[in-house]
């Protein structure tokens, strides 16, 4: 074996090993009930959430990202996927057997779906979810598989999912002592650690901190998911910010997680090596709970097909990843889904995906501020099942299926009927429906939309949507 043969080894085992230490580190924060308008920097003037600002004034602002559902479950999914969640019959938040099956709904999901997570551990790094599950293994199922069978090296997970637990304690000004929500979640995963609720952030943060700095330590790359779930009810900030009311209490919990991410951010920031190499994402599931959180500008709340059920804020930052020029910048733009994340995530990674459908596409370039630009495909919605009203207490009949392409969205009822359309250029309160002047734009959106409907799996919505849920069936 000559010397050239074996320097020229040697050389390309350091250039593959310097590579791989080069894939970008990434942090996925997926806020749980939060409204677009939530964050002081997306407008919330009744709250202050300083540590997302500073995050968001040194990386880019998203102004027209979507999440793919606008109720829990199924938006995991899609960003769990890259694939609509329909693929996978999570159409609504996963509940007890009994109603999964009433609303046509999977159990769990398949754990034959891609995953980002796995996907990534394949490809070396270690990966790591902390927070909200909500993907299988709840209330009375619990056979589903463990959140490792997902792609991940380690877990800590609330009452909606299988494996280790964090669960809340609960106090309020009066109590003696704390009580227990959720109790009957310690049979679904151990071990299991109590905590108050309103500090329940800081311990999916203590987890993911250490899981962080083993990588780091390991020279792997990491991913983690960071999914709180404080902000969506019941509320229970600190104690010395209580306040009366849904709104006050949400404010006090959000400001309080706002205060807890600290730590996470402080910590990726001040390392080095971390900093100039962790691309972190902060969202939300989906729209606010009406009377809690702000959908800002939009109409609508959580589990409507509206702009305010499904448009979430994101932010991305990446100091050494993104476009420096961009840093602190808004991009009012970029049309795109959270499926959209998973191809680009595993792009910008360097790893080649050949034998996945992917419904979402790669729109990497603009989560790195390298250009404005767009997903092709329009992005379609289907409403869960068994909400035809947004509650129980709210008689408006809401759409069933919406479609957002270029300026234009559409919502209509399963069979086309009842159509809607608003030019969001112009009206992104989705205030003056346009279907009476456009008839050729809404045959042609039309087509498309009960197309993509038709090709999905499909669940109980047009039976539980027969009748409002206050009258019932003779």
């Amino acid at each position: 074996m000559s010397r050239l043969f074996l320097i020229t080894v040697i050389l390309g085992a350091l250039c593959g090993a310097s590579s791989a230490a080069q894939k970008p580190n990434i942090v996925m924060v997926f806020i749980d009930d939060m409204g677009w308008g939530d964050f002081s920097c997306f407008g919330n003037k009744d709250a202050q959430t300083p540590n997302i600002d500073r995050i968001a004034g040194e990386g880019i602002r998203f102004e027209q990202f979507y999440v793919n559902s606008p109720i829990c479950s199924p938006s995991r999914c899609a960003l769990t996927t890259g694939q609509y969640p329909q693929r996978w019959r999570i159409h609504s938040f996963l509940n007890n057997r009994a109603d999964n099956e009433r609303r046509g709904c999977a159990q769990w999901l398949d754990p034959k779906a891609p995953t980002l997570a796995r996907l990534l551990q394949q490809n070396g790094y270690a990966t790591g979810h902390f927070g909200k599950w909500h993907l299988g293994g709840q209330r009375d199922v619990d056979d589903a598989p463990p959140i490792s069978a997902y792609g991940f090296d380690e877990s800590l997970t609330n009452f909606e999912g299988m494996g280790p637990k964090l669960l809340p304690l609960t106090l309020k000004p009066g109590d003696a002592e704390p009580g227990k929500i959720w109790a009957d979640a310690e049979r679904l995963g151990k071990p299991v650690t109590w905590m108050q609720r309103s500090k329940i952030t800081s311990g999916f943060i203590d987890a993911a901190i250490p899981f962080i700095d083993k990588a780091t330590a390991a020279k792997k790359p990491f991913f983690v998911n960071l999914w709180p779930d404080d902000v969506h009810g019941p509320w229970w900030p600190p104690t010395y910010k209580w306040a009366k009311g849904k709104r006050g209490l949400y404010l006090s919990v959000l400001e309080e997680m706002d205060r807890q991410f600290g730590k996470l951010f402080d910590h990726l920031r001040s390392n080095p090596e971390l900093r100039d190499n962790t691309l972190l994402l902060i969202c939300s599931d989906n729209g606010p709970e009406p009377g809690a959180g702000s959908a800002g500008p939009f109409r609508g709340s959580k589990t409507t097909l509206y702009e305010g059920g499904t448009r979430s804020p994101l932010i991305v930052w990446g100091p050494g990843l993104i476009d420096k020029t961009k840093a602190g910048s808004v991009n009012k733009n970029s049309i795109f889904a959270a499926f959209d994340l998973a191809p680009s995530l595993l792009s910008i990674a360097k790893i080649e995906v050949k034998d996945i459908a992917f419904d979402g596409e790669n729109i990497s370039p603009a989560l790195l501020g390298h250009n404005e630009a767009s997903r092709v495909a329009p992005i379609f919605w289907r409403r869960p099942p068994d909400r035809k009203t947004a509650s129980a207490a709210l008689a408006e009949r809401l759409p069933d299926l919406a479609m957002r392409d270029g300026r234009w969205k559409l919502l209509c009822d399963y069979d086309g009927t009842k159509p809607q359309l608003y030019d969001l250029t112009k009206d992104r309160g989705e205030a003056t429906n346009l279907a009476p002047q456009q008839p050729e734009v809404i045959a042609l959106m039309m087509k498309q939309l009960l197309a993509w409907h038709l090709s999905m799996p499909l669940d109980n919505g047009p039976e539980l949507g027969a009748v409002s849920p206050k009258v019932k069936k003779k």
